[in-house]
């Protein structure tokens, strides 16, 4: 009787979760005209268009075949993760793709929708018993119980995506604008969670000598943009993001500042207004995330246009609209909250309208 060896099934697990060694199709390059500043092109990266919805499904890829490569996961390793959010559906995903045994350790307050989600993509669920800064831990705690691999994408997911992670959201961008009236572009914007994704958009532009600048903006009670704004590399707030997949209340591993050019706090029910204008607007259902990037890059537009600079600016949808319909898009569930979008929304309005932005 033989035993396959396990260098094959690692070989074999790495060609099945990037796609029996073919990379995903590219995810769309979205044009969102505003005619009232024809001279700055906006392009939206969609990466909802990912089989699991959301842009962490790029990240959580990356680290299952690090992991793998690693021998960190093996053919019966349980993998256990600390979310409640896009990485939980995504690593429940691949797991599944590889027979493997998934459990989300999710904070108590976790809506029935979301762990609907989890067992939809094929894995479990168990809610922690410690308070929501301390899962992380329990999650792990649990990995070494059960003989299995924590999957933290808030250390490891940054270095996953650079030694495994190519073709990499930047180079598809640069890729897909190639044939575009500016195929360079003067801002990309995006927002930071695990910091994974800005510090690979950050390292392409430097490695490959572009003039693009980057933009990340930072919602309410995120350390990330007071870190970058001070220089403290352990900056804490000790308070949750209200907007999902990103803002954190300490400056995680991955966060690289000495790749941004600029940062932009944005108010959450700004964020929330700029989401609601999407969606209404332009068509586009996207989570609340998208609308803290497209706020930001707003911001941007303006500041191009009053310079008297064309060009243009992509940002990202980070993930579609379905997990938030009965919260961020419902009205009663911002209003208890004590949001108030309506201010920024008509702010967005004539910005769409006339090209004035008073933020500017």
């Amino acid at each position: 009787m033989t035993t396959e060896h396990p260098n094959s099934w690692a070989a074999e697990a790495i060609r099945r979760v990037e796609g029996d060694g073919q990379h995903l199709t590219p995810t769309p390059l979205r044009p969102l005209p505003l005619p009232a500043i024809p001279e700055v092109e906006i392009y939206l990266k969609d990466e909802s268009a990912h089989p699991t919805g959301s842009l962490k499904f790029r990240l959580v890829r990356a680290m299952f075949c690090d992991a793998i490569a690693s021998g960190a996961i093996r053919a019966d390793t349980p993998v256990v993760a600390a979310t409640s959010g896009a990485v939980a559906v995504a690593g429940a995903h691949f797991a599944r793709l590889l027979g493997l045994v998934f459990t989300a350790v999710v904070p108590a307050k976790t809506s029935a929708d979301v762990l609907a989600r989890i067992e939809e993509a094929g894995g479990r669920w168990q809610v922690g018993e410690q308070p929501p800064a301390a899962v992380q831990e329990e999650a792990r705690a649990l990995a070494e119980r059960l003989g299995g691999h924590f999957l933290d994408h808030f250390t490891d997911a940054e270095r996953a995506l650079a030694a495994c992670g190519e073709p990499t959201i930047a180079d598809e961008i640069f890729i897909q604008l190639s044939k575009e009236p500016h195929p360079i572009p003067t801002w990309i914007v995006t927002g930071a969670g695990t910091g994974a994704t800005s510090a690979t958009i950050g390292r392409h532009l430097r490695r490959h000598g572009h003039p693009t600048r980057l933009a990340v903006v930072d919602p309410e009670n995120s350390a990330y943009f007071p870190a970058w704004a001070s220089g403290c590399a352990d900056y804490t707030t000790g308070m949750p993001s209200r907007i999902p997949g990103i803002g954190r209340p300490r400056t995680e591993p991955g966060f690289l500042p000495t790749v941004i050019d600029l940062m932009i706090p944005v108010p959450d029910a700004a964020s929330i207004a700029a989401l609601r204008w999407l969606r209404t607007t332009a068509g586009i259902e996207a989570g609340p995330a998208t609308g803290t990037n497209f706020w930001g890059t707003c911001h941007l537009v303006a500041r191009m246009s009053e310079a008297g600079v064309r060009g243009s600016i992509v940002t990202i949808i980070g993930d579609t609209a379905d997990p938030y319909r009965n919260i961020h898009l419902n009205a009663a569930w911002v209003r208890a909250r004590g949001l108030d979008p309506t201010p920024y929304e008509a702010e967005i309005e004539r910005f769409a309208r006339t090209g004035e932005w008073p933020s500017a």
